[in-house]
């Protein structure tokens, strides 16, 4: 926790920053308001304890000014016994809490660790509601995910920025919510992006928020998902589709480590670590201009190459339980074993879709398997045609899910609505991502839940 204390009176300052620093809280001070709003401009705290009657402008006027730039930090505000009907302006305008000199320190820092924790729940929240929660298991018994999980270690106990490349569906998020959870900061707010499935028009909004009134439709301030992750992880997938402009802010903020909300007057400060990832040769993309070289470099500072199934297929086994047992408890079946036939069929299969089209095989498996053993001929391999189409038969192009000659239509229609609500599930009800997650475009899965009326998305 890093606290700003704003003061006049220099032993004040100097005892609370001692206070503090026994109860492991980094402390900065600032004599008077115009020396706390530069403070806050230029790094990011995590709260500020700020006196009402300060040379030059007042602790309610930095509060006021602090509100007006949309810096997020939130105040206890210290005011003297005279002071009472100020302090309570004061929460009415923005301050989270305030404390009568003389005070206990003690109570300040007991009201201190409940704000940070306070807001860290609030940043959770909506990054949730606003990216879903994903898996966290990183599986697998192979040398390779041995040496993966290794390089996880080492990743982990530093702040370094992260580039995880590899094939779609090979678990490019699993691997970054393995790194924030085996970090310092793991309990922190882990924020997910996919920046293919975010509208260009919408994309810098999304990552840097905005003000009211910043364009039509927006009818308050809303905070950034860099805003969002506070000094928890901010995971940027499919980074190699971010448009060119966006790449520029990106950059600028890499380098300064500030933002600016649109529509907004002042920058500000952020402190999350960035890991990004993507499907395809960053390289190529720089080569071919469409992706920054300077933005690649700041990017790729750490690089992590996920492999693909089909070189640790020994793994499979071990992963088809984990997603069999997850599976069954989603769609309200009981457990359910993989037996030696299907085992094998499994391991034998290139898996070109990698561990995303094992869970849909799966997943389609439970549903006609009889009995609680899955047997080889539940085990339906001919309908995941490549990785970009992990869904059966998926056709973005033609809006479509064909079915294969000679199945039963309506089992099958059962089938597809029945893997749409999975995919919805799976993605907290995201449609970009279930459409991504499927291989089909948004317009297509739209169109599905509208005909099959899934009316709880």
């Amino acid at each position: 926790m890093r606290v700003l204390i704003v003061d006049d009176e220099r032993h004040i300052r100097d005892s609370l920053k001692k206070y503090l620093g026994l109860e492991h809280i980094d402390a900065e001070g600032a004599e008077t308001g115009e020396a706390a709003l530069e403070a806050l401009g230029r790094e990011p705290f995590d709260a500020v304890v700020l006196d009402l009657k300060l040379p030059g402008i007042s602790g309610q006027e930095v509060l006021e000014r602090m509100l007006r730039q949309g810096l997020p930090t939130p105040a206890i505000m210290i005011s003297a016994h005279g002071q009472i009907a100020d302090a309570v302006a004061a929460l009415k305008a923005g301050a989270r809490d305030y404390l009568v000199k003389p005070f206990d320190p003690a109570e300040l820092v007991i009201k201190l660790r409940g704000l940070v924790e306070d807001k860290r729940r609030e940043n959770l929240v909506e990054a949730e509601k606003r990216t879903g929660v994903g898996e966290t298991t990183l599986i697998g018994e192979t040398a390779v995910m041995r040496a993966l999980s290794a390089q996880i270690d080492k990743i982990a106990a530093s702040n370094v920025t992260v580039l995880v490349s590899g094939e779609s569906g090979t678990g490019k998020e699993v691997v970054a919510r393995e790194i924030h959870r085996r970090s310092l900061l793991a309990a922190e707010p882990f924020v997910a992006v996919n920046i293919g499935g975010i509208h260009e028009g919408l994309m810098e909004s999304e990552l840097f928020g905005h003000e009211k009134g910043a364009f039509t439709g927006a009818v308050a301030r809303k905070p950034g998902l860099f805003e969002l992750a506070g000094r928890g992880c901010l995971f940027l997938d499919e980074i190699g589709e971010m448009p060119m402009p966006l790449q520029v802010k990106l950059l600028r903020v890499l380098q300064d480590r500030k933002i600016r909300r649109l529509g907004g007057t002042g920058d500000i400060p952020v402190n999350a670590r960035i890991i990004s990832a993507t499907n395809r040769d960053p390289e190529a993309l720089v080569r071919e201009g469409r992706f920054r070289e300077d933005l690649y470099y700041r990017l790729n500072v750490f690089r992590l190459t996920l492999p693909p199934l089909r070189e640790r297929s020994a793994d499979i086994p071990l992963l088809a339980r984990q997603l069999l047992g997850k599976l069954a408890a989603r769609m309200g079946k009981p457990p359910c074993t993989l037996g030696a036939g299907a085992e094998e069929k499994l391991c034998s299969y290139s898996f070109p879709g990698n561990v995303r089209e094992l869970e849909n095989i799966l997943e389609r498996a439970l549903i006609f398997c009889e009995g609680n053993e899955i047997q080889d001929r539940d085990i339906d391999l001919h309908r995941e045609t490549s990785s970009s189409a992990p869904f059966p038969g998926t056709s973005s192009k033609a809006g479509t899910l064909p079915l294969a000659p000679g199945d039963d239509p309506r089992s099958l229609g059962e089938l597809e609505k029945e893997a749409v609500i999975a995919a919805l599930n799976r993605s907290g009800g995201n449609r970009t991502r279930a459409a991504e997650e499927l291989g089909i475009s948004r317009k297509t899965i739209l169109n599905k839940i509208k005909a099959y009326g899934i009316r709880e998305y």
